[in-house]
């Protein structure tokens, strides 16, 4: 009997983009700007930050076990009781509960291509079988998913709006989609760039619905700019819930991360900031793209992907940004090699990535 399963010997981990480090070492740009991870270019909120600065003392506890401050304000900010709330190490990481504590070897999983290989990774490294439904005009094809649905699928999952695309599925395709699908099957509703898109009137915010069968995932990590510090939340029914509870480990996430999502939420100002600055970074991306003839992926989220003629085109052009700094995502790791994902960031350095990005054209 071999030591590691051929399921993790053959697992292909998630493989972040380069790192500000790993640029300065390699190609000693005289300036870098990162715009490769849909992260929050402004920081997190200064209330955050205080809030984290305030609990350090406190770093030789256990943090509270169940999150109770933290989902406390997560239930009153949405409605919904504390039962109904899962706080966990960034919202991939209550993905992998929900995986460890759903899942039969048996079962299977079922989500689109071209969506978030963090999914991906976690079904494979459970060794069960993972099936996939093309994108459809980049979008997510809820019609396609639902006939994919067999006897043996128990978890869905969908990425609305879609990480690396940015694109949504409407309310009305979401609800025909949810009255196909079986009791028995729970459906992973990735809400992590829901804050850039809420207000868009087609835009199915789940937690709407509050439908049996559903657990919504959310995150502080973009629009909230804590993804150093990895928390992000779930919500689902009581029953859900509480079984998740049991599978969960019992300290997580930690104390600044606690601290840091209550405080973060609260300050509302400065989350309105950010979407003002996203939705400027995006009309600037849009201009700049029609002007140099490039096609590209209109966003619900915080970044925009350009689709060139092939993946070659795409691995130079992101080579010569590298040299000159510029951090972008190359997506053949999402099954997209002809894609190219870059995040809005501050004004200057949008500005940079334009000129960089005419120089290398």
């Amino acid at each position: 009997m071999p030591l590691v399963p051929d399921h993790i010997k053959n697992l292909i981990p998630y493989k972040a983009g380069k790192s500000i480090a790993e640029i300065a070492r390699d190609y000693k740009p005289r300036k870098i700007v990162k715009l490769a991870s849909n992260e929050n270019p402004l920081g997190p909120s200064p209330e955050a930050i205080k809030a984290v600065q305030a609990c350090l003392g406190s770093l030789h506890r256990y943090p509270n076990p169940v999150s109770h401050d933290l989902r406390g304000a997560l239930a009153r900010r949405f409605d919904v009781l504390e039962e109904n709330v899962i706080t966990g190490h960034g919202s991939e990481g209550i993905m992998s509960v929900i995986m460890r504590t759903f899942l039969l070897d048996d079962e299977e999983a079922l989500t689109s291509e071209g969506t978030f290989i963090g999914f991906r990774v976690l079904a494979q490294s459970r060794g069960i079988k993972l099936r996939t439904v093309p994108l459809k005009d980049y979008r997510i094809d809820l019609a396609a998913m639902a006939g994919a649905i067999n006897d043996k699928t128990k978890i869905v999952y969908l990425a609305n709006p879609n990480n690396p695309t940015g694109t949504i599925f409407t309310v009305k395709e979401f609800l025909t989609f949810m009255e196909q699908v079986p009791p028995h099957v729970l459906i992973i509703m990735d809400e992590a760039y829901f804050e850039f898109c809420y207000e868009n009137p087609v835009y199915p915010d789940s937690m709407k619905y509050r439908l049996d069968n559903v657990i919504t995932l959310r995150t502080f990590s973009k629009a909230y700019g804590l993804a150093g510090i990895r928390i992000g939340y779930g919500f689902a029914r009581a029953e859900v819930i509480n079984n998740l509870m049991k599978v969960k480990l019992p300290f997580e996430p930690g104390i600044p991360a606690q601290v840091a999502g209550r405080a973060a939420m609260k300050d509302e100002a400065w989350l309105k900031a950010y979407i003002d600055l996203n939705k400027k970074g995006l009309a600037f991306f849009y201009d700049l793209f029609d002007r140099l003839g490039l096609r590209y992926i209109e966003s619900q989220a915080n970044f925009v992907t350009l689709v060139m003629d092939n993946g070659e085109q795409v691995e130079r052009i992101n080579e010569e940004l590298l040299k000159k700094g510029v951090i972008v995502r190359p997506l053949a790791a999402f099954g997209l090699p002809q894609c190219l994902r870059i995040n809005t960031g501050l004004e200057e350095e949008n500005a940079y990535f334009a000129e960089m990005l005419e120089k290398v054209l």
